[in-house]
């Protein structure tokens, strides 16, 4: 399967045409989504008009940038005007949104980061399945998208749609959310690349929320420099989320080929021993020996105490889910799918424990900083085994040493670094393990350059999955 990136170059010369592009994904879908339940949404009449009008704009020399005719997907809790938002709920099955279905949250009808996209030129073949409001429930009204590498195998949440479009080549790339994980754990599960930005990268107006202070907007990928360009399109501030920096937008392809020279990067290697299944652990450090050997610092680290991070990130994320669903919790509780336990878990929640969270928050953030003054990129795993087998409820069953699967990924989210996932290895029974490697804020530039240095010198990024 080809990189967007590869794609865009043939599009800007003329060998290959946005509309046959586009018809052909199609097409694809269409014959392949009803073995891997991605798209919820297909929008194939308004993405060939989009094709069309790129076609006529490149043909003319107003070629946009390496988005132009590049057929994309997003998950379906970005708003999309005159097309449903499902947000993974049968309850929202059939809503066009608007600013008056929750009392505490409006926003425009269509996402600031799909009229980026759409400025870019992008194509938007349709919209991806998700578990319900973006947790780690899927709703039983649709069926759990299947892993590309094999039947049975978790698929990741909550972007799992995402994950596994991108992967099953039903997309050149997508856009997911991460509030605890949710870009990183589908792209981990599916192979792929994902790109969890620094919180205030990218603009979350008209997204649905799962939780305001954690939630992230990023793109899953083929390859890093697939990752960084999409990133690039939809980055900025932005008026209507006033969480938004106004921190001028790199070019996060510029740079990308400089290697690694100048990059100290952190390990602490008794942290991922003690925490990931031995074949994470020996990918992992393969990974690092050959990021050494291409020219970064091996420094040694101890990462933070992370041993109430996990219960206060539920506290915070379960009390702002129902903010969020004010006006929709508790008058329509009967019309809930699992992701109920989740409302009743934060009204249950006092002032204190919130408090108590955020003050988890802070400390481990704090030291977790103090670290960069030593560093600039810190490696670790993302999942602490190889892609899991998923149980009835569509979970993920875990490996030998019994670890979270949200141990590595919770940590991240609370801090707000970036952080960027790829493949690094297989396990013994043929499945993903994933290179997790975490930036300092707004430091995502130099994240995909060590990130597509990695991948350059290996082949992970190149296997087909085999149901593909």
């Amino acid at each position: 399967m080809q990189s967007l990136l590869a794609t865009s170059k043939q599009i800007e010369i003329g060998e290959i045409s946005p509309v046959e592009l586009t018809r052909e994904m199609l097409q694809r879908i269409a014959k392949r989504d009803g073995d891997f339940h991605c798209y919820v949404t297909i929008l194939a009449d308004s993405a060939l008009d989009q094709a069309r009008t790129a076609r006529n704009e490149i043909a003319n020399g107003r070629y946009r940038g390496p988005l132009h005719g590049i057929p994309i997907a997003i998950k379906d809790l970005f708003f999309t005007e005159g097309a449903p938002t499902s947000c993974g709920s049968a309850m929202m099955a059939n809503w066009i949104p608007d600013q008056d279905l929750t009392s505490g949250y409006a926003n425009p009808p269509t996402a600031t980061v799909v009229h980026k996209l759409t400025d870019a030129g992008a194509i938007l073949l349709g919209k991806l399945h998700l578990t319900e409001f973006a947790m780690r429930w899927h709703h039983p009204y649709r069926p759990i998208p299947v892993n590309p590498w094999g039947e049975g195998l978790w698929p990741g949440v909550s972007s799992s749609g995402s994950g596994v479009a991108t992967a099953a080549g039903l997309c050149f790339g997508a856009l997911g959310s991460d509030t605890g994980g949710s870009i990183r754990f589908p792209a981990a599960a599916c192979g792929i690349v994902g790109l969890k930005q620094t919180y205030g990268r990218v603009s979350r107006a008209g997204v649905f929320p799962l939780a305001a202070s954690l939630d992230n907007v990023g793109p899953l990928a083929r390859t890093v420099a697939d990752a960084a360009a999409m990133l690039g399109a939809i980055a900025g501030h932005d008026p209507l989320d006033p969480t938004t920096s106004a921190r001028p937008v790199p070019d996060y392809l510029a740079g990308i080929d400089d290697g690694v020279a100048d990059v100290r990067l952190g390990i602490d290697e008794r942290f991922i021993h003690e925490n990931a299944d031995a074949e994470v652990t020996v990918a992992i450090m393969k990974a690092v020996t050959l990021l050494r050997e291409l020219g970064a610092e091996i420094v040694p680290l101890q990462m933070p105490d992370m041993a109430e991070v996990e219960e206060a990130w539920y506290t915070i994320c379960s009390v702002e889910a129902t903010v969020a669903h004010r006006g929709i919790y508790p008058e329509r509780a009967d019309e809930y799918g699992p992701f109920l336990e989740w409302m009743e878990s934060g009204s249950a929640q006092s002032a204190q424990a919130y408090a108590e969270a955020h003050a988890v928050r802070e400390m481990f953030s704090t030291q977790l900083l103090t670290l960069f003054d030593r560093c600039e990129v810190i490696a670790c795993p993302l999942l602490p085994s190889a892609t899991p087998m998923m149980d009835n409820a569509g979970l993920p069953i875990m490996g030998e040493k019994g670890t979270s699967s949200r141990f590595f990924s919770y940590p991240f989210s609370f801090s707000r670094n970036p952080a960027l996932v790829l493949p690094c290895g297989l396990s013994d029974e043929n499945r993903p393990i994933t290179l997790q490697l975490i930036g300092a804020h707004f430091d995502e530039a130099r994240l995909c350059r060590v990130g597509h240095t990695y991948e350059r010198a290996t082949e992970w990024h190149k296997l087909i999955p085999p149901l593909v």
